[in-house]
C-alpha cells in the first residue's frame, strides 16, 4: 500500500469517526434533554395530551430515524468518493 492511499484511508476513517461522534451527542440530547424537561413541557397540551408525550411518542424515534437515514447517504457518498479516489490511484 502507497503511502499516499495509507493517508486517504486515515483521513476517510478519521472523517467516519467525527460523523459517528457528533450523531452520538445528537442522539444523547434527543434522549436525555427532553427527559430532564419533561415536568416543564407538560404545562403545554396539544389534542388534549402533554407536549413531553408527544415528544416521546413521535419526535425523537423520527429523530432516530433521521440520524440512521442521515449516517446511511453520508457514508453511501463517503464511500463513492473513497472508490473514485482508490480508481484514480491505481
Amino acid at each position: 500500500m502507497r503511502a499516499a492511499q495509507a493517508h486517504s484511508l486515515i483521513r476517510y476513517w478519521r472523517h467516519n469517526l467525527g460523523l459517528i461522534v457528533a450523531l452520538l451527542c445528537l442522539w444523547w440530547l434527543v434522549t436525555f434533554v427532553p427527559a430532564y424537561f419533561a415536568l416543564e413541557l407538560s404545562q403545554y397540551f396539544i389534542f388534549g395530551w402533554p407536549f413531553s408525550f408527544w415528544m416521546a411518542a413521535f419526535g425523537a424515534p423520527l429523530v432516530f430515524l433521521l440520524i440512521v437515514g442521515l449516517y446511511a447517504w453520508w457514508m453511501a457518498h463517503s464511500d463513492q468518493r473513497a472508490r473514485r479516489a482508490s480508481q484514480a490511484g491505481d
